[in-house]
């Protein structure tokens, strides 16, 4: 099970016992032990029937599901009417107000819901009337559409929230395919309905049983000689019981229309006041359940002492970034999902839930390396679900090498071969198509013509309407697989920074797998287009690498693009500090709070939506009304995964001041949505004072799962994988993080690290033992390797005392010098060089 063995295990027992004994008991009276305190990391083997997870099918955040053997599978929910009639049952992301704290494993899941979808807000209200109050600093047209706007907004305003209601959600998972649940009331005259019904309408049978219970067979999906039982048992009788013949007839019947019954849902409604709380215990099995009605208090019990317990074991921390690590957590496990067609849980990646499967773009390649560092078993299940979808998407031509780099990452993390070995012939198909691009024959690629694909130009690197794109022209392509594609005449330095990264990572693929000639034909290939990219795509003038057109001129927008070859390891080193002091850290361009914008400051394409209204600083900078998705997307917004690949190509060429800037400006930016409003939205503006919140503008996606990377990169400063080093070792401490920070119980190479890293002292720690000690400033361990023999390479700007407690007992302390210096021991000496 995807259970941690020592913790999270032993908390489901607990649990269990103390559902038997109506929870007298605390976890820790129970156990004899502390709450806190892991010691073993989680087990990496698929997710085992039975089991329960709270959220874990698509777009139904307030509900869980129960599979058993056989894949028989149960769901349930706590459902919302309003007094207007509006059902909250379904693509719950509009109405999530709050979420956390969320834990991988389901031990305890807790969401805030409304029926106020946001739709209209005190602030979109606030904005048209400081509008209106200063007529001079806008247009008449703008005037006249903010008069006529303001009472309907006002009108809007006032009727949703005299009918918004909101409840507490609240899952506990207490035993195998066993869970307890909750939800109470936030505002008076509350109507739920906890309702339970056949996941994805398959066969099975719902009834309601005695005054209280809910009870159901299904016969197994995958084995149909098994038939599981499931049963529901509520605190509390309902005010009434309904049962339908689907969830659609249902959402019907819950608002007074006709609607058919039948065995395919039961529903039963509660009117709860604020404070009120309704819960429930329920289970499936193979074997005949009977009832196991509990008091509200005593299910209450169990998931106070879940919430108090979801650190334990689970990456959280202090300090912002340790802060950004936990909510990061919540916001992952909040979209773990299950993928009902090949029995894998993976991560949805967006768009009001991510829909019924993973995507097959770069969106899911980047969630799998930020599941890495929550929840390795996941992730590796994430990886084997998009290969059994079908692998990488060739219209865009960066899921391959994304989807590449995914896997060596899971590889650096877990040691697990048997992604190597999935996910090497797979891309060596891929990267062998790949030459059908260069339209020249010189061995550097030139971007795919978009015609009338969706997204535009930029879309075959998901960089939709890019502005660098806008200008290239169409040539006729001669063969290649792809025969909805012509070629254009500019040489792409984004899609030659991926097809580097591919040849890179298929290199040190084959080198574990033992593929000699495949590990020698890569690193020629990523030799050839490190020589031909130095080339031809270097701008001396500009210092920087910029798009080129065949006949030798230079596409002149700038965008953050030009970072990507450090991504791929096609920048010399020089190069690559040049373009970061003089560009990456320059305000006018891509510096500044709000980073990165994906075009330069002070390039003519470069836009930000909203208006400037210099007689109001509350509004100063706003969307105008009826704007939602404005001009900025790829045009000056700024998106998690483009700031990621920069932040990976930092850490490559050991620029570890500038990464850990982006890093700290990145979490900063992804924390101020996430208190202010509840989101990890798809993107942000780069410019303060959005009326929702100073960056975060209201798309529709606000959890999208790659927004995640943002927090992941301050997380990726204190401890992380080192994909380009010694790949037995990894990297702890940071160069530049403001202030004092913790992240604790970070999976990695088979244990639980914990790395505090201050202004003087960095501690590592395994498994709750600290094992490394560097004191006197700053610094950055790589290639780090702890066991009896073993070592790291150290990068300070002070002088360091290096204190090294080895698994079987030695002790080594070393005095370092500011540089860089390898340190290397053995049981009985260390020595630096």
């Amino acid at each position: 099970m995807n259970l941690q063995p020592g913790r999270r295990a032993s908390a489901a027992v607990v649990a269990a016992a103390l559902l038997c004994a109506g929870a007298a008991t605390t976890a820790a009276e129970a156990t004899g032990s502390p709450t806190g305190g892991s010691t073993a990391a989680p087990s990496l083997d698929q997710l085992a029937v039975p089991f329960a997870r709270p959220g874990f099918k698509e777009q139904e955040f307030d509900g869980a599901l129960l599979v058993g053997e056989g894949q028989t599978r149960f769901s349930l929910a706590f459902d919302m009417v309003s007094p207007a009639g509006k059902v909250i049952d379904d693509n719950m992301v509009p109405y999530i107000k709050r979420i956390g704290p969320v834990t991988p494993d389901g031990s305890y899941y807790e969401i805030d819901v409304s029926t106020d979808d946001g739709s209209v807000t005190a602030e979109s209200i606030g904005a048209l009337k400081a509008m209106l109050a200063h007529p001079e600093d806008w247009t008449a047209a703008e005037v006249a559409k903010a008069t006529t706007e303001l009472p309907k907004q006002e009108a809007a305003y006032e009727a949703i929230q005299k009918n918004a209601r909101e409840i507490r959600i609240r899952y506990s998972v207490t035993g195998a395919g066993e869970i307890v649940g909750s939800a109470t009331a936030l505002t008076d005259d509350t109507t739920v309905y906890l309702q339970a019904s056949a996941p994805w309408s398959e066969p099975s049978t719902y009834t309601q049983d005695g005054a209280t219970g809910i009870v159901a067979t299904s016969a197994g999906v995958r084995d149909a000689t098994v038939t599981g039982n499931f049963r529901l048992d509520s605190t509390r009788t309902p005010d009434s019981v309904a049962t339908y013949a689907s969830v659609a007839e249902m959402n019907k019947g819950l608002v007074g229309k006709a609607a058919q019954a039948g065995d395919g849902v039961v529903a039963q409604k509660y009117t709860l006041a604020r404070g009120e709380t309704v819960a429930f215990h329920a289970q499936t099995s193979t074997a005949a359940l009977t009832p196991a009605r509990m008091s509200t208090g005593a299910v209450t019990k169990v998931l106070d002492h879940a919430r108090t317990a979801a650190d334990d074991g689970t990456i959280h921390g202090q300090g912002p970034t340790g802060q950004a690590a936990t909510y990061m957590r919540d916001a992952m496990a909040l979209n773990d999902n299950w993928d009902e067609k090949y029995d894998r849980s993976f991560v949805m990646w967006g768009w009001g839930g991510g829909g019924d499967d993973i995507f097959l773009g770069w969106d899911s390649g980047w969630d799998a390396i930020t599941e890495l560092s929550v929840d390795p078993a996941t992730a590796l299940d994430h990886i084997r679900d998009f290969y059994d979808h079908g692998g990488p998407r060739y219209d865009q031509l960066n899921a391959g090498p994304m989807h590449a780099y995914a896997a060596w990452r899971a590889y650096t993390r877990t040691d697990d071969t048997s992604i190597l070995k999935l996910v090497y012939p797979v891309m060596a198909k891929y990267i062998a198509r790949m030459p059908e691009f260069d339209t020249d024959g010189d061995g550097l690629l030139e971007s795919p013509w978009a015609g009338e694909r969706q997204g535009g130009r930029g879309n075959h690197l998901g960089l939709d309407d890019s502005p660098q794109y806008w200008n290239y022209q169409e040539i006729d392509k001669v063969g290649g697989s792809d025969p909805t594609r012509e070629n254009t005449n500019m040489t792409d330095v984004a899609l030659n920074s991926y097809y580097g990264l591919l040849a890179d990572t298929l290199a040190r693929m084959a080198q574990v797998l033992g593929d000699d000639a495949g590990q020698a034909q890569y690193t020629a290939l990523h030799e050839k287009l490190y020589d031909r990219m130095n080339a031809r795509l270097w701008n001396s003038e500009r210092g920087m690498d910029l798009n080129r057109y065949l006949d030798g001129s230079w596409e002149p927008t700038v965008t953050p693009t030009v970072f990507y070859p450090l991504f791929g390891g096609l920048a010399t080193p020089e190069r690559a500090a040049s373009m970061v002091r003089d560009h990456l850290e320059n305000p006018a361009e891509f510096g500044g709070d709000y980073v990165i914008p994906s075009v330069a400051r002070n390039d003519p394409a470069y836009c930000a939506a909203g208006h400037t209204n210099p007689s109001t600083s509350s509004y100063r900078y706003y969307q105008s009304p009826g704007e939602e998705d404005a001009c900025e997307e790829w045009q000056g917004a700024v998106w998690p995964p483009m700031n990621a690949t920069v932040y990976d190509g930092l850490k490559r060429y050991g620029l570890d001041d500038a990464a850990a800037e982006l890093a700290d400006k990145s979490t900063a930016l992804w924390l101020t949505t996430w208190k202010d409003l509840g989101w990890f939205p798809e993107y942000w503006d780069s410019e303060p004072g959005q009326v929702f919140n100073s960056a975060a503008t209201t798309t529709a996606f606000h959890t999208y799962s790659w927004s995640n990377l943002m927090p992941l990169m301050s997380t990726s400063e204190l401890i992380g994988d080192e994909p380009w080093g010694e790949a037995d070792g990894f990297r702890f401490g940071s160069a530049g993080l403001h202030g004092t920070n913790t992240v604790s119980d970070v999976p990695l190479k088979g244990h639980l690290w914990s790395v505090t890293a201050g202004p003087k002292k960095t501690t590592l720690r395994r498994d709750g033992a600290t094992v490394v000690t560097m004191t006197g400033g700053r610094a950055v361990a790589r290639d780090v390797v702890i066991a009896e023999t073993g070592g790291l390479t150290v990068t300070t700007d002070a002088p360091l005392t290096v204190s090294v407690d080895l698994p079987g007992g030695g002790h080594h302390t070393v005095t370092v010098h500011a540089g860089t210096t390898q340190v290397r021991w053995t049981p009985t000496s260390v020595t630096t060089s």
